[in-house]
């Protein structure tokens, strides 16, 4: 769907995402800017589409704390900004955003936040609501796509109000699923930007404006009295009222149509969850004696009623509040329908049955027997399997316990079978290389296995960069292995400083990873990892190389510095980069490099004394257990031509065969 068309009124199928995008087109945005992360991405992914036709800056940004501030020069400009990123990227962008709520904004801010409750495609289900808090700063939930597209433009317009950053934080199911959204026109000018020097709210430093930020808050107070995304639904004195916000909304209405119950239960709707309107709620809060919370992921919006409600109990009386504090609904994981019907049935006592047992049995069993049990699986050609897999071989033949620190990414599937299990840590972004920074500190105090950090490409421009920086100046003693696949795979191959590219599609320098990291002061090789004899002969190599020294080769004070010391520093951080492109990045573009074939004479099935070591273990999605055969056999239509299995097979059986015109990628 072309989200620029200037179209007043036509109504169009988009995805949460792209409706907040079409919101912030319609607000007049000029500089988007995001670091990519599901289920944020395609925000940013949907203006890049449009920039060059609408006049925008458009950009993926090294990181979410410098999208941050791309998009908040913009405000400070006169222009409209905007900045879209996850939640574990609030984390990264809050140390500039709480220094930015006492400066405040020029320009209409907002920072669009994508939960990921149940945690879907993250390390976690943080939730970003509480930074709201934490900052003093408006917040917005959308509980469908309408809302998306309106609550957007109406940030901006709110963030000039107060000059205040506008939080809006979506889920993904808000994000990620799909409803009519209606068009409104698009804005035919702009301001010229100009940075204001007589500003004193801009001044430094801005711990004295503290207090004008409470004054906002309170402005915003009453702003979101009057909003039209908080409304009540049901009967005048509801036996029950669900307060509920954004995708909760959504579960609260199906429940309460479900279960017929719409004359007993009553719903009141908040889409300004911070500050809360105080009368607003207040009001309702008189309807009822019993109240249910449905809400993702924390009990934010509970607490904040109950403490509302605390301040105001001589007036309102014995109130009765379920929600996570009670259990009635779940603390952790994603909402649902059934699990709303489910407290709804709890607190009403009345009978519902979605579908008869008998149903529901005959379809479970029908699943299972139709639908075979998939676990995660890095794609057919993956150079991350093939890494892992010289990872656990080099490892095996050291014999001293090395083991493998990560973090997030495509490869974090190096915890499970699909990486051999050869990952053990799983936090932030660049965690893993951080972590070898103290791991690698321990030989003094005994330690004496090797230590190996994981970490991709796009990661190491967002997070690593300063923990290589850590490891040689502090002389941290590990290998960092930089899976270098050509894209931020993991959620949607956008490009990177690496990739030459920019978010708009336009050329752009490459910033040279092998060249970053010499400078950083590492040593660094680089080998293809579908070269699996010399890719386990390096890494042995470098994990059983002693603590070194080198030359210095930095500034003329850092040498004459380093000649006074005799010349030389100790260093025993090595950079090994395993360079093959994303198997599906590469097969837009290039013919498979090889034929494989399993050879059914050659493979012994069962009788192997490998016991299945290709399909068993290797699973590569390409190499398939024939069961009516009781052999190995190559799938053609998944099989990418990697040539990485023929390498593993005790007995031969696998061989490949040069496909002519595959050009190899280093």
């Amino acid at each position: 769907m072309n989200i620029s068309q200037n179209t007043p009124g036509k109504v169009a199928l988009l995805m949460g995402n792209e409706a907040i995008a079409r919101g912030a087109l319609e607000a007049g945005v000029k500089v988007c800017a995001a670091y990519p992360g599901n289920p944020s991405s395609e925000i940013i992914g949907t203006l890049a589409g449009v920039a060059e036709e609408l006049g925008l800056h458009v950009e993926w940004s090294i990181n979410e704390k410098v999208a941050l501030e791309v998009a908040a020069a913009a405000s400070l400009s006169g222009l409209r900004g905007l900045c879209a990123m996850k939640q574990n990227g609030l984390n990264v962008a809050s140390d500039f955003l709480l220094n930015l709520n006492l400066t405040g904004c020029r320009g209409g801010l907002v920072v669009v936040v994508a939960d990921d409750p149940g945690g879907i495609s993250s390390s976690n289900e943080e939730d970003s609501r509480l930074f709201a808090k934490l900052g003093d700063l408006p917040l917005l939930e959308p509980a469908n796509f309408r809302e998306a597209k309106e609550m957007t433009r109406e940030a901006f317009n709110l963030s000039e109000r107060l000059n205040l950053p506008v939080l809006i934080r979506s889920v993904t199911r808000v994000s990620h699923a799909r409803g009519n959204v209606t068009f409104d026109e698009l804005p035919q000018s702009s301001p010229k930007p100009g940075f204001d020097l007589s500003r004193p709210s801009l001044a430094f430093p801005p711990m004295p404006n503290h207090k004008a930020l409470h004054e906002k808050f309170e402005r915003a107070k009453k702003i979101f009295e009057e909003s039209p995304f908080n409304f009540y639904r049901g009967p005048e004195k509801p036996d029950l009222m669900v307060i509920t916000s954004g995708s909760g909304y959504m579960y609260s209405l199906e429940a309460v149509s479900n279960l017929k119950v719409e004359e007993r239960v009553g719903i009141l709707k908040l889409g300004t969850t911070w500050p809360l309107p105080e009368e607003f709620v207040l009001r309702h809060l008189r309807r009822s004696e019993n109240f249910l919370f449905i809400e993702e992921v924390d009990p934010f919006l509970e607490n904040n009623v109950k403490e509302l409600f605390a301040q105001n109990c001589s007036d309102l009386g014995v109130k009765r509040f379920s929600g996570k504090a009670s259990h009635t609904v779940p603390d952790v994981g994603e909402l649902n329908p059934e699990i709303v019907t489910s407290a709804l049935q709890t607190l009403l006592r009345v009978d519902y049955m979605p579908r008869p047992e008998e149903y529901r049995r005959r379809a479970d069993e029908a699943i299972a027997e139709q639908v075979p049990p998939r676990a995660h699986s890095f794609c057919a050609g993956c150079p991350h399997r093939a890494t892992y897999w010289a990872v656990k071989t080099a490892l095996a033949l050291d014999a001293r316990d090395g083991f493998v620190l990560g973090d997030i990414g495509c490869y974090s599937l190096g915890m499970g079978p699909s990486g051999f299990f050869q990952m053990k840590t799983l936090h932030a972004m660049g965690s893993g290389t951080g972590l070898a920074c103290g791991f690698g500190q321990l030989e003094r105090f005994g330690l004496e296995q090797p230590v190996v950090a994981v970490c991709g490409d796009s990661t190491f421009y967002h997070a690593a960069m300063p923990a290589l920086a850590n490891a040689y100046y502090n002389g941290a003693n590990f290998l960092l292995l930089l899976l270098d696949n050509s894209a931020t795979a993991m959620t949607g191959f956008q490009p990177h400083p690496g990739t030459g590219s920019t978010a708009t599609g336009g050329m752009a320098p490459i910033i040279d990873l092998k060249a970053i990291c010499e400078v950083l002061g590492a040593r660094v090789e680089v080998v293809d990892p579908f070269d699996i004899e010399e890719a386990v002969e390096t890494i042995l190599r470098l994990i059983r190389m002693e603590r070194g020294v080198h030359p210095v080769r930095n500034s003329s004070e850092t040498l004459n510095h380093a000649e006074e010391q005799g010349g030389i520093i100790s260093n025993g951080v090595k950079v090994l980069i395993l360079r093959r492109e994303c198997a599906l990045v590469s097969g837009k573009h290039q013919r498979k490099l090889f034929r494989i074939e399993v050879d059914q004479g050659r493979c012994l099935g069962e009788a192997c004394g490998c016991n299945r070591l290709c399909t068993r273990i290797f699973k590569c999605p390409g190499l398939v257990w024939d069961q009516s055969t009781g052999k190995a056999r190559i799938d053609e239509a998944i099989c990418n031509g990697c040539g990485v299995c023929a390498g593993i097979c005790p007995a031969t059986a696998i061989r490949k065969e040069a496909v002519s015109g595959g050009d190899v990628v280093s």
